[in-house]
């Protein structure tokens, strides 16, 4: 019997070609791997087009809720951003997908897995972290490192197919390069290769419209979250995964969540893209404006430290690593009272606040208000700031006499 290699299988060129390279190459028995993180139509075919090109079957596997709930609000709890902008799309589903393409190799028995990621990219990296990470025997097979690959372009590729018999529905004009999921669409290439030029947006929102485009009468918007998770929006109660959906399809309709980055990956360039996070930032920022009000200065600053770090981890694709569970318990510890209501307005672009609530509160009227109160007397913060600026007058009166000594040597 053949051995078996499993491809990560997305149903576009790259990975159609890859099916019968690795028949001809590797002389391998292909099984097909479709990971489902909320593609919707880019699904559409894709057994039949997989079967046709020669693999033995193709699996579908859905784990839209895994993702959302494991992988997706580990992160909006930790506010985790990369480069202060890339809200990790494409960087949380990575390790998720090589997590059930391990799955899938272990029942066929497989003895190799196979992607598509380029030699340019961060893609490649995460998905091999984290088949290295489950599965250490596993020989992997990077097509477009591999020796054996002589493609270089679109049109080689479709060349190849066509020589073997595949005719597919693929053309060798330009197009952005877009990865999308249920949390995200990126956009790549074309115009946006040059820093210098402006998007298309026009020709490059999917999810959306641009702010210019959005209706020209703002949206109230109430969110309810329990120990850090959304539960409802707009008094409905819903699992994660439909309240994402939903604030997509708000956020889109009112300009939400479009970023132009220039961004440094892993591999050590820079690269543009635009980036469509409608639902996902509204998400964020809801569960950082009830933050503000239930956790203390301290745990906040640590905290920022930890949602950075926590992004850079999953960037890089160091999910399944003791660090990311580590920075992952603190930051679950810290959502503990993350529980309350968030209500804002969404217009042209903008989060509005509009009022945020919580049992939990920490802010009190009374010791905010410029009446004085029985909880905080005026008096007492002279001497609060002679201890808390002593280091500093210490310091200054060095200076001094070392200023006065100096003048009379």
């Amino acid at each position: 019997m053949k051995e078996k290699v499993i491809l990560a299988y997305s149903g576009g060129l790259d990975t159609t070609a890859i099916i019968p390279w690795l028949k001809e190459n590797y002389d391998y028995e292909v099984i097909c791997c479709c990971i489902d993180c909320g593609q919707e139509e880019e699904l559409d075919g894709l057994e039949e087009r997989a079967i046709s090109c020669g693999a033995s079957k193709l699996y579908i596997v859905d784990i839209i809720d895994e993702f959302c709930d494991d992988y997706i609000m580990p992160c909006v709890q930790a506010n985790a951003i990369y480069e202060n902008k890339y809200l990790l799309g494409t960087s949380m589903a990575r390790p998720l997908i090589g997590k059930k393409l391990v799955e899938i190799a272990r029942k066929e028995g497989a003895t190799a897995i196979c992607h598509g990621a380029t030699g340019k990219g961060n893609d490649q990296i995460r998905f091999e972290l984290a088949i290295k990470a489950l599965a250490p025997d596993l020989k992997i097979i990077a097509a477009w490192r591999d020796d054996k690959w002589t493609m270089q372009s679109r049109e080689d590729e479709i060349a190849y197919c066509q020589a073997h018999g595949i005719h597919l529905p693929f053309s060798a004009d330009t197009s952005y390069s877009r990865d999308r999921n249920i949390w995200h669409i990126s956009h790549e290439g074309l115009e946006l290769e040059d820093p210098a030029c402006e998007p298309n947006y026009d020709h490059l929102l999917v999810l959306g419209v641009s702010p210019e485009k959005a209706p020209e009468e703002g949206e109230y918007v109430t969110m309810t979250f329990e120990k850090g998770v959304p539960t409802s929006v707009n008094g409905k109660k819903m699992k994660v995964s439909d309240i994402i959906r939903e604030l997509n399809r708000l956020g889109g309709k009112h300009g939400v969540g479009i970023i132009d980055i220039v961004e440094n990956r892993v591999v050590g360039m820079k690269s543009r893209g635009v980036y469509e996070t409608p639902g996902g930032t509204i998400l964020m920022e809801a569960h950082q404006q009830l933050e503000e009000l239930v956790l203390d200065r301290a745990t906040m600053e640590v905290k920022k430290d930890m949602g950075n770090k926590l992004a850079q981890i999953v960037y890089e694709g160091k999910w399944y690593t003791p660090l990311c569970d580590a920075v992952k318990a603190f930051v679950t510890s810290t959502q503990e009272y993350v529980t309350g209501e968030v209500k804002f307005k969404l217009y042209k672009g903008n989060i509005i606040k509009a009022g945020t609530t919580s049992p939990y509160s920490l802010y009190s009227e009374s010791l905010a208000s410029f009446t004085t109160g029985d909880l905080y007397d005026h008096h007492d913060a002279s001497g609060f700031i002679t201890l808390f600026g002593l280091p500093l007058k210490v310091r200054a009166m060095k200076m001094q006499e070392i200023g006065e000594k100096n003048k009379y040597e």
